[in-house]
């Protein structure tokens, strides 16, 4: 067993007696792999020869500990056991850019754990950023304007297009959602169609829940309108108007990001993009805090099993913006 750095991201051998028993091989170096997360804020277990969803289950659950389920997921995903789903169903031929999971909830993942079972021919990594070395990077007045007054993210559930909320929320019960939406700090409007607004103001940066660090925590550009695509953002606008997009964000105070300012947060990321590419049976474990991830485009077939657990409460991160309603 070694550990060395690809680009700077940490990769773990785990040798070849893991092959035969990998979840075993997890819960008997388990400190071992959580200690190299808080080290380098990810790393990616190699050799493990994980081939199937049940072997990947088992092996994430040695890792991550008890899971989290996920609620006001932003793509579909498959849904195989408690804190345990398929990678999000997302065009394979667009990105989905840096962004830290449910960074808009008030709970959220501490760890995630992506097992690679299937390995696509070209592109598909799941590459990261850390979050302290973007913040350093972004301009000062830009980030003191975030700082003081947050990230706004509104969302229109509709059965056309994106998450229903049925499935978001986890119930096809209103008074649930509801229930749940005035819980979290989320401000909802039901449309005569059944559909869902929601709207909610959070941080864009906290503090680390472990070292206190402070961390660009966030999916500001990600969600943003002007991170699609050109032709499914005309698409959507027309169909559904500018107030009817499946998802966008704004400053806090409800200002609209330019698209200059939307791509300079993407750039900044890039920069500080760490990548390896998939092979079969690999594990990646990743401090949702510390790093932020993304999915590059691919072609051939993909199959990544992810895994949350940690669950964070927003409170513990020490936001700069307390979450409130829209």
């Amino acid at each position: 067993m070694s550990t060395f750095h690809t680009r700077s991201l940490a990769l773990l051998e785990a040798g070849p007696d893991a092959v035969a028993r990998p979840s075993q091989w997890l819960a008997d170096h388990r400190d071992l792999v959580r200690a190299r997360v808080a080290e380098h804020g990810a790393v990616l277990v190699r050799g493990l020869g994980l081939t199937d969803r049940a072997a990947a289950a088992t092996a994430i659950h040695a890792v991550v500990g008890r899971p989290m389920t996920e609620r006001e997921g932003f793509a579909p995903r498959e849904v195989y056991g408690e804190g345990m789903y398929s990678s999000s169903q997302w065009p394979a031929d667009q990105p989905m850019c840096m962004h830290n999971e449910l960074s808009y909830a008030t709970d959220f993942p501490g760890l995630m754990a992506f097992a690679c079972l299937v390995a696509p021919a070209v592109g598909g990594v799941t590459a990261v950023a850390d979050t302290r070395a973007v913040l350093a990077d972004l301009p000062a007045d830009l980030v003191a304007r975030f700082e003081s007054i947050g990230w706004r993210l509104t969302r229109t559930y509709n059965p056309l297009v994106g998450v229903p909320w049925q499935d978001a929320f986890g119930t096809c019960d209103r008074a649930v959602v509801e229930r749940y939406c005035e819980q979290h700090a989320l401000t909802y409007a039901w449309d005569s169609d059944g559909g869902l607004r929601t709207s909610q103001l959070r941080a864009a940066v906290v503090h680390h829940p472990v070292t206190g660090e402070r961390c660009w925590f966030n999916q500001i550009a990600f969600l943003n309108e002007w991170t699609m695509a050109r032709d499914v953002r005309e698409f959507l606008t027309l169909e559904f108007g500018p107030e009817g997009l499946p998802f966008n964000t704004f400053y806090g105070d409800g200002e609209p990001l330019d698209r200059t300012t939307v791509d300079l947060i993407n750039d900044v990321y890039e920069a500080h993009t760490l990548r390896e590419p998939w092979q079969p049976g690999d594990l990646m474990v990743v401090d949702n805090v510390r790093m932020a991830h993304s999915r590059e485009p691919y072609r051939g077939e993909r199959k990544i099993v992810v895994g949350l657990g940690g669950a964070v409460r927003v409170e513990e991160c020490r936001p700069t913006v307390l979450p409130a309603a829209g």
